[in-house]
């Protein structure tokens, strides 16, 4: 909400000298969000004035139209003689006052003004147009035209306005009131304790049987409309220059004169408002849901499909408008037209005025839904003062009548649905036991009363809260006001005391040591946004079962490209993968450690829980019952050279052994013993897939994948060539693990080494091999490591060769070669009876 001080002092006499900073440390001090104060026309210096064009001529031989003009100012340039300019512009002629900047002056950013040279002519100032003075966009994108009562001379910068300051607040959702000029001034006069002239304090005519004929079909979501009447309005009035300026400062447009006279009374009530040229309706209003699949078109020009949630205004051609959002085209005011002929003046001369009070939800719901935000929808849905609507509508006819000379007709129509006003039970003294401090019976009647709030009681008081306050729903939002009105800089400060010795849990520790881990071994971690959209399941070539296409989606994402909540971290990681490709990174490895979101067999709703104590464990229980499960992933991606080419040698791409090394550096973190095997799933190259799998509750479980990825999928996510990428579950792994790493047992006696090359089929995995010499070579068996594979014509046509490094290590005495030589047989035979492995030369 951008609140112009000059017009914020309308409602709120100020101490003379307070400057937009100090109102803005007063209302940040309230609570408000007062994100800045904009200082409008600062830098500028006259002498800027009204004049008069006097002649035109048209420049030839130029790019663009140049017009050289001659321009009375008064006595402003000194000899009262006309004043020669060069202009561009095309939408003003002889006869018109427009705005003239004279030499020696100074237009905002600095821009100072002199006589020139330009065009084969001298130019001794400018004729302005809005942008040039700051005031903002006008609906012309042109040259300033004055109405011609304004005196020749006359100072343009008192005339328009140009110097104010304006404060940029951000409302919160809660504080829907200060969406309005009254709302801020109502806060503004409560923080200096000064009265507030409340522009909707007028006096309003009773609603009578003889008013335009409204009909709701639907009280719940419209429970009082009024509507009021103005005829013969002048279709050629225009906005006065005070109203289009306190539009343009307050960040809005002024378009004609019955739709800014609307937009102001919304800025200055913060009802909203619409008027409909009633000669364009049919019949009588009405509000009713909408028909599913109904078409209308609004103000936009965007002709819409309609939800059976939608509420809209009809007549008896069907909608006309979308309730509490935007207006229809059908009835919409129309445009003064100058017939060329007669020289008749055609448009909008009977208006009938709407002041509505929607239901929030409603017509938040359809705003989202038709993606269409607006002035009105954002005050409806943060709540609206229902009891506003008949001033507002008093005060637009009133601005009508005597801007645009119209005739404000007798009927007043106001219907309207039962309801009483909402009060409130509270204790005297709840806002001292929140705020930990006293203040009393009375500084808390006081601040409830400014607020707008009436009390009744002694120690249990009885609040009847004020109709613009729609947020104030129980006792603790009472004493948030009163704790904002009194200050929160006058809180005691106090720690809390939180009990010793918890430190991380083993879950945050595991966390910290993967990042550690994948740190060390050269990886950068990459933080991505947690959402996807569901076609990259088809670049990934996840099968149409797959439970990650099972995802999460949002009501309300943030882009429509990407709706639902991540499965998987690998678009993510990818995404910034090929980002940093194609800007000239080319040697990659990244990690990302976070959470997936898998969705639950039924979609659960959320209970609200309590603030005012500690949720109960069945109260926990049931919200985290309602979320969907969201287990932490680790995730890493390889391209390019994972060893640089120097001096020392020639370097080596990334490639699939990297990312299971990936994989068995975490497993190391966890303690836990991962076995890999060759595998296939999804995004990986069937050929070049490994399964990563622990043992839980003794079942073989796998928990990720690693090796390089599929040409297919690399080529439709546009990665670099022979991309490589591992993703396995943190969780399961360190379920796996069994509590804490247990460090190694350093044994001061001599290592004994065993080398044997075993002869195996070329499809036997070296992993399975590998187990099988662990498991027959024992307890002393410190660790295996194969150093070599071979095939060819020496070993047999589909055969390989695999040479293991066997270390054996005794923590109590040094091994005979006859120990370690008996271990390396067992391992060996138990590995030609599960493989068929043989040794290589026997």
């Amino acid at each position: 909400m951008r609140v112009p001080l000059s017009w914020l002092r309308e409602y709120v006499d100020l101490p003379a000298g307070t400057t937009g900073r100090d109102v803005q440390a007063k209302l940040v001090d309230a609570g408000l969000e007062v994100e800045r104060v904009e200082q409008l026309g600062a830098g500028l210096k006259g002498p800027l004035v009204v004049g008069q064009v006097l002649t035109i001529e048209e420049l030839e031989g130029f790019r663009k139209p140049i017009r050289f003009c001659t321009v009375d100012v008064g006595q402003a340039n000194g000899t009262g003689e006309p004043q020669e300019i060069v202009c561009g512009a095309r939408n003003f002629a002889v006869g018109d006052k427009v705005v003239v900047v004279l030499p020696g002056a100074v237009l905002p950013g600095d821009f100072a003004i002199a006589s020139r040279k330009t065009y084969g002519r001298t130019s001794h100032g400018m004729i302005c147009s809005g942008d040039e003075l700051g005031m903002g966009d006008d609906g012309t994108h042109g040259i300033i035209v004055l109405p011609p009562e304004h005196e020749v001379g006359t100072d343009a910068i008192e005339l328009l306005q140009l110097i104010d300051e304006v404060l940029d607040i951000a409302v919160t959702p809660d504080r829907g009131y200060c969406l309005s000029m009254r709302g801020v001034a109502r806060e503004t006069a409560t923080a200096y304790g000064l009265p507030l002239r409340d522009p909707a304090l007028l006096d309003v005519p009773a609603p009578n049987s003889y008013g335009y004929l409204v009909k709701i079909d639907d009280p719940a979501g419209c429970d009082r409309f009024t509507a009021r009447t103005v005829t013969g309005l002048d279709p050629e009035a225009k906005s006065p220059i005070w109203l289009t300026r306190r539009l343009q400062k307050a960040g809005m447009r002024p378009i004609s004169l019955a739709v800014d006279v609307t937009n102001y009374v919304m800025l200055e009530l913060g009802q909203p408002l619409h008027a409909y040229d009633r000669s364009r309706l049919d019949g009588a209003i009405g509000v009713r849901r909408a028909e599913q699949g109904e078409k209308f078109t609004t103000l936009d020009g965007v002709k819409r499909t309609l939800d059976a949630e939608d509420l809209v205004i009809t007549d008896n051609s069907g909608p006309i408008g979308l309730a509490g959002v935007m207006g229809g085209a059908d009835t919409e005011i129309a445009d003064s037209v100058t017939d060329p002929e007669t020289g008749a003046v055609s448009g909008t001369t009977d208006v009938v005025i709407e002041a509505a009070h929607f239901d929030a939800l409603t017509i938040s719901r359809s705003a989202r839904r038709h993606k269409l935000a607006s002035e009105a929808s954002k005050r409806f849905e943060r709540g609206v003062d229902p009891q506003a609507a008949s001033a507002a509508a008093q005060r637009t006819v009133d601005l009508l009548v005597l801007l645009a000379g119209g005739t404000a007709e007798a009927g007043v129509t106001e219907l309207t649905a039962p309801g009483a006003p909402r009060t409130i039970a509270m204790r005297a003294d709840h806002p001292d036991r929140v705020a930990g401090m006293d203040y009393g019976r009375e500084t808390v009647v006081r601040r409830l009363q400014e607020v707008g709030c009436d009390v009744y009681g002694q120690d249990e008081l009885v609040v009847t809260v004020p109709s613009w306050r729609p947020d104030l729903a129980e006792p603790n939002d009472l004493a948030e006001e009163v704790i904002r009105l009194e200050g929160y800089g006058n809180l005691p400060s106090t720690l809390p005391k939180l009990p010793s010795g918890r430190g991380l849990t083993a879950r945050q520790q595991l966390h910290r040591r993967v990042g550690r881990a994948l740190a060390g071994a050269g990886y950068v971690e990459a933080l991505s946004y947690p959402f996807v959209g569901e076609g990259v399941f088809d670049q990934l070539q996840l099968p149409a079962h797959d439970a990650a296409r099972q995802v999460v989606k949002l009501v309300n994402p943030i882009s429509d490209e990407e709706p639902a909540l991540r499965t998987t971290l690998l678009p993510g990681l990818l995404g910034a993968l090929r980002r940093n490709d194609s800007r000239g990174s080319h040697d990659l490895a990244l990690f990302e450690t976070g959470s997936v979101f898998r969705a639950g067999p039924q979609p659960g709703v959320a209970v609200r829980l309590p603030v005012d104590r500690r949720p109960t464990a069945e109260e926990i229980a049931t919200l985290n019952a309602a979320l969907p499960a969201q287990p932490r992933y680790a995730a890493v991606v390889l391209a390019g050279a994972r060893e640089q080419a120097g001096w020392w040698g020639k370097g080596r791409p990334a490639d699939w052994a990297d990312a299971v090394q990936a994989a068995r550096s975490l497993a190391v973190e966890a303690g836990v013993e991962l076995v890999v095997r060759q595998g296939q799933y999804g995004p990986w190259h069937p050929g070049r897939c490994a399964e990563l799998i622990v043992t839980l509750d003794g079942v073989e479980t796998v928990i990720g994948h690693a090796g390089e990825l599929h040409p297919r999928v690399v080529k439709a996510m546009g990665l670099p060539a022979r991309t490589s990428a591992m993703e396995l579950d943190l969780d399961r792994l360190a379920a796996a693990g069994g509590g804490a790493v247990q460090a190694p047992r350093i044994s001061t006696f001599p290592v004994a080494t065993q080398d044997v090359a075993l002869i195996v089929d070329a499809s036997v995995p070296a992993a399975s091999v590998e187990a099988a010499l662990r498991k027959g070579a024992g307890e002393l068996l410190e660790s295996l490591r194969l150093f070599d594979v071979f095939t060819g014509e020496q070993v047999g046509e589909g055969k390989k060769s695999l040479a293991y490094a066997l270390r054996f290590r005794a923590a109590d005495r040094t091994l005979t070669a006859e120990e370690s030589t008996a271990a390396r047989d067992a391992a060996v035979a138990l590995a030609a009876e599960r493989t068929g492995a043989v040794l290589r030369g026997a």
